[in-house]
């Protein structure tokens, strides 16, 4: 059977990779729908390779000029803004949603695909991130896979097939360290934003890759991992493994350890979720062990990377704390990026945030996506101060 795709985030790292192994594997997958928040150029030329029914660009005020760009006769229906998005997410041909898109923006759309009764394939950290209870129960209801792409949660899934979940004593989720594993937290002040964007060893936007540099990404996907599969926060760890050779582990309770083992190229794990449980070939390079050595590990520095402390403090809180943590975080990146603060601004300015809201419980999609409004002006106001000193 042909699996007809909808790829939210095409032009993004994770979108480009899916649409490579879809290239691959054209027998196997049809892309249907595919989304962009604002590269025209980008979704001009996925539009002409793969001929999607729709295509949507999130920023409406583009539409025209996605038009322009693209051949007289050309078949694909050009939809823009939210309902695009919806329409791209629904869309009643497709059975895979793949949610690649960055930031709070891909809740809704994962949402609607779920209601849709669509499986989803999720690169998208802030969904389950910012309403992961919600997401999770309503994938239960509408018996809707949630399967992931994050290369850490790939390997937790892939280990755990075959195996009872209750015999599960801890997740364990790797990660680099990043470019500043070694650098004194005294130099931390002096990080541009060339540096920050540097990642030893995957190639990713520069959001994810500003995320690892901080190791807020490694607390994102303690929240997501919890999620998930079902495991309490108190029993998944994070370790610093610089060779990016381990995905990550699973320990159970008879003392035995599985690990996911590969080079660091996400289309191993996004071809997983597209196929499984079937594996592709996609005569991926294999680790070179013997060149290699070692693999090692290490104990994160939460006092030299408070961001990772601050994500799993919010997972240990629950309710709006980390919709609130997630988006005062997004705001905080964006002013590194846009070179508005400093390196060691981006933790400060999320527990600012974090210190000033008053967390509630709920199932509620608006109530969250009001906290997750409020917590951009609060962070934005915070970084007009800084800035100005």
């Amino acid at each position: 059977m042909t699996i007809s795709l909808s790829i939210l985030g095409s032009t993004g790292s994770i979108g480009r990779n899916t649409l490579h192994i879809v290239e691959q594997f054209p027998e196997r997958f049809k892309v249907r729908a595919i989304a962009a928040r604002s590269n025209i150029a980008g979704l001009a030329d996925q539009i002409r390779r793969f001929s999607p029914d729709i295509a949507v660009i999130f920023d409406a005020s583009r539409a025209m000029a996605l038009r322009e760009r693209l051949p007289s006769g050309t078949q694909t229906e050009i939809l823009s803004g939210p309902e695009g998005l919806e329409a791209a997410a629904t869309l009643e041909e497709v059975h895979l949603v793949v949610g690649a898109m960055v930031g709070a923006a891909g809740l809704t759309p994962v949402l609607k695909a779920i209601a849709a009764g669509k499986d989803i394939a999720l690169a998208n950290k802030e969904t389950l991130v910012m309403a992961g209870d919600l997401v999770m129960a309503q994938a239960a209801e509408k018996n809707v896979r949630i399967l992931p792409i994050d290369s850490e949660h790939s390997a937790i899934f892939q280990c755990l097939q075959g195996n009872n979940p209750d015999a599960v004593q801890k997740l364990i989720l790797t990660c680099s360290g990043g470019p500043f594993r070694h650098k004194p937290r005294n130099e931390f002040s002096h990080i541009r934003v060339a540096d920050a964007l540097a990642h030893p060893n995957w190639e990713m936007g520069k959001k994810i890759t500003i995320d690892s540099a901080t190791l807020m990404n490694k607390g994102l996907e303690v929240i997501e991992a919890r999620h998930l599969f079902g495991v309490p926060r108190n029993r998944i760890d994070v370790v610093i493994h610089p060779q990016s050779v381990i995905h990550s582990m699973v320990a159970f309770q008879d003392g035995s350890v599985m690990a996911q083992l590969g080079v660091p190229d996400m289309k191993t794990a996004i071809a997983y979720a597209l196929s499984y449980p079937e594996r592709l070939p996609l005569h991926q390079q294999l680790p070179d062990f013997s060149r290699i050595g070692a693999l090692t590990f290490d104990t994160p520095d939460i006092e030299r990377f408070p961001c990772l402390r601050l994500a799993c403090d919010a997972c240990d809180v629950g309710g709006s704390l980390p919709a609130v943590m997630n988006a005062a975080n997004e705001i905080a990146v964006q002013a590194f990026l846009d070179e508005k603060i400093s390196f060691t601004d981006i933790p400060d300015i999320i527990r600012h945030t974090m210190d000033r809201h008053t967390v509630f419980h709920t199932d509620d999609l608006a109530q969250l996506l009001e906290a997750d409004n409020w917590a951009r002006h609060m962070a934005i106001r915070h970084i007009d101060i800084i800035s100005r000193k």
